[in-house]
């Protein structure tokens, strides 16, 4: 497998935005309370912020739950793409991961990390589903996925999160960012044997970076499993 390590970036989807291009455009999304959000543009105090995050989170999860039409799925679905990332992550990349708007920020990351990765992440996941064990069941994704079915699966995780249930999203958003992991980590072995057998520096093959990314998206997935639990307990705010 020729995997290119440039393609996932220095960041995973646990960052707040690094990795991703910001604007630089202050504009308030349209199924968002303006009341929520007008003062963002000029700043708020951290405890304000706070308050407004978890507010706008869930209002937005609950009015999304409501309704059955579909052009508002899909604008709270497009939402980084409409009206910024930056925005996004005014709102809502500082929320614990334990907390609901740092699970939202979480599955809008990690779908924009998808649809701009998927080749590459479609040839990782053949990589890593042999070994992953029940993950890849979990995840509901085909043995040999095309990068057209990485796009739609990190669509339909996130847009689950939203009008199906929110524990099983978060759930399959785990166990997909624990089969990436393994292939990852599978690939970085591979790149340390070949360059043994090379008599060459492991240091030279990016073996590293696949480690530290694996590492970081095996962070991502406790962090979802653990919201899911939350979630199922109530305790997810």
């Amino acid at each position: 497998m020729s995997t290119n390590s440039s393609a996932y970036g220095s960041s995973s989807v646990r960052a707040a935005g690094s990795g991703f291009a910001a604007s630089g455009r202050f504009t308030r999304p349209a199924q968002l309370d303006p009341a929520l959000v007008e003062h963002l543009a000029g700043g708020v105090d951290p405890q304000r912020l706070s308050e407004i995050s978890h507010t706008t989170a869930a209002s937005l999860l609950d009015r999304v739950h409501h309704t059955q039409d579909p052009q508002v799925v899909e604008r709270v679905l497009t939402l980084v793409e409409h009206e910024g990332v930056d925005l996004v992550a005014e709102l809502w990349s500082e929320g614990d991961p334990d907390s609901l708007p740092g699970v939202l920020w979480r599955l809008y990351m990690l779908r924009t990390w998808m649809h701009r990765n998927r080749e590459s992440i479609s040839r990782l996941w053949r990589v890593g589903e042999p070994v992953a064990g029940v993950s890849s069941a979990i995840a509901g994704v085909d043995q040999a996925p095309t990068a057209e079915d990485i796009a739609r699966t990190a669509d339909s995780i996130l847009s689950g999160a939203f009008v199906g249930d929110f524990a099983v999203a978060l759930e399959r958003a785990s166990a997909f960012c624990s089969v990436i992991s393994a292939g990852l980590m599978a690939e970085a072995r591979r790149r340390q044997e070949r360059a043994a057998e090379l008599g060459e520096s492991a240091a030279n093959t990016g073996a590293a970076h696949f480690v530290k990314t694996a590492k970081s998206l095996h962070g991502t997935a406790t962090d979802f499993l653990k919201g899911a639990k939350l979630w199922r307990e109530g305790r997810l705010e």
